[in-house]
C-alpha cells in the first residue's frame, strides 16, 4: 500500500491544495502554511489587476514544496483579459512545469544554454533582489518564464502569451508570508489553478 500522491508521468508528487475560494483571510492562512517558502505577489498590483486564486503543493508529513498565486487583470497589449500565475518551488517539485506544459519535474534542461548568455527575457525584483527571468516555451494559450529566487524556481506563467509582456513593467514581487497588504483586490477564482486549462 501506498500513501503517496502520484503521477502517472513523475511518480510521487505531494498534493496539491486548491482553495475553492480567495478572499484575505484565505490568503493568509496561505501564507502561513508556505513558509518558510514564499508566496509572491506583484506589489503594487498593476492597474485593474486583482488576487483570483492560491495554492500550495505539500503535506502535514513532509510540509510546504511548492506556492502558487493567481491573479487576473487586463492584458497589457490588448486590454482583453489575461491571467497570471507565479509560483515558487523547490527544485524537482514540477508544479511549475506542469503549469507551463513542460515535461519532467524541473526546468532546468529548458535553460539550457539560454543561462551562459546572459540574456534573460525579463527581470523583475524579488523581495527587493534584483532577479532575471528566462522564457522556457511558450504555447499558442500561454508564456513561461522561470528564475531563481530565495534558493527556489520562480515561475511566471501568463495566459494569453501576449500577457507575458507584463513583465516588461517595473514588477516588483512581495513575499506574502512576510506581509499581507490590507489592499489587495480579489476576483473570481481563477481557471488556471488545478493545471488543467
Amino acid at each position: 500500500m501506498v500513501s503517496q500522491w502520484r503521477c502517472d508521468g513523475c511518480g510521487p508528487v505531494p498534493p496539491l491544495h486548491v482553495p475553492a475560494h480567495i478572499d484575505a483571510a484565505i490568503v493568509a492562512s496561505a501564507a502561513a502554511q508556505a513558509a518558510p517558502l514564499p508566496l509572491w505577489c506583484p506589489w503594487p498590483l498593476p492597474p485593474g489587476w486583482m488576487v483570483t486564486g492560491v495554492a500550495w503543493a505539500g503535506d502535514g508529513h513532509t510540509g510546504t514544496h511548492a506556492t502558487v498565486l493567481a491573479f487576473t487583470g487586463p492584458a497589457p497589449l490588448s486590454g482583453g483579459p489575461a491571467d497570471a500565475l507565479l509560483v515558487a518551488e523547490e527544485p524537482g517539485v514540477g508544479l511549475g512545469n506542469r503549469y507551463a506544459r513542460l515535461a519532467g519535474p524541473d526546468p532546468g534542461p529548458y535553460l539550457a544554454g539560454q543561462l551562459d548568455h546572459g540574456n534573460a527575457a525579463a527581470r523583475v525584483k524579488a523581495a527587493g533582489w534584483p532577479t532575471p527571468l528566462w522564457s522556457v516555451g511558450q504555447a499558442a494559450d500561454r508564456s513561461a518564464f522561470v528564475g531563481e529566487a530565495r534558493g527556489m524556481w520562480l515561475f511566471a506563467v501568463t495566459f494569453p502569451a501576449t500577457a507575458g509582456y507584463l513583465l516588461a513593467e517595473d514588477v516588483h514581487l512581495l513575499d506574502l508570508t512576510e506581509w499581507v497588504p490590507p489592499e489587495l483586490v480579489f476576483g473570481a477564482p481563477s481557471p488556471y489553478l488545478h493545471g488543467g486549462a
